[in-house]
């Protein structure tokens, strides 16, 4: 099973998305610094994710994801509300929207 993912970074108002087979280390990797991509952002926070069959699937929907602009990833994000974590995200998700 893998997993795609969106990132939120509130220190550079920046978003990041990923895929990955081990989401608890993936996101760990992110906030201690150990990827290039998303160093200066630290902390991340897991603002969106959902489950892919294989690592193909996966990134496909990774790419589609990639080249969303960042108002477009919030409504991604919205309507795909079943792919956010918790509430304190869910609350951050509509925070952002009104941005």
């Amino acid at each position: 099973m893998y997993f795609v993912y969106i990132l939120y970074s509130p220190s550079a108002d920046q978003f990041y998305k990923g895929q990955t087979n081990d989401i608890i280390d993936r996101v760990y990797r992110h906030n201690s610094e150990k990827e290039f991509a998303t160093k200066s952002g630290t902390p991340w926070i897991l603002l969106w994710k959902t489950t892919k069959q294989s690592r193909a699937d996966a990134m496909v929907l990774e790419i589609k994801l990639k080249n969303l602009n960042r108002f477009r990833t919030i409504e991604f994000i919205l309507k795909y509300n079943d792919g956010i974590p918790g509430r304190d995200e869910a609350m951050l998700a509509q925070s952002l929207s009104r941005c």
